[in-house]
């Protein structure tokens, strides 16, 4: 058996699959990104649908989110300029 069991792997993919970055979980548990993003990848393998549908939504809505607030500020910026 590896060095890690499998609740310590299940909670570290877990923080990630949150929307923790994987590089604040590695610094955080002391563990290489490369390992993380194997342990992501396996569990969204063997995962449901509905936790890969929940990560792809988590990531859109991230997405949205710096969209949004890049148009707040460009808003400012040009009502200013009126």
């Amino acid at each position: 058996m590896g060095k890690y069991d499998l609740e310590f792997k299940q909670n570290a993919v877990k923080k990630i699959l949150d929307g923790q970055s994987v590089a604040s979980v590695s610094r955080e548990l002391g563990i290489a990104e490369s390992l993380l993003h194997k342990w992501k990848k396996t569990r969204l393998e063997t995962g449901s649908g509905l936790e890969k549908e929940n990560l792809e939504l988590k990531k859109k809505l991230r997405e949205v989110e710096m969209e949004r607030d890049i148009l707040k500020k460009a808003a400012l910026i040009f009502g200013r300029g009126s």
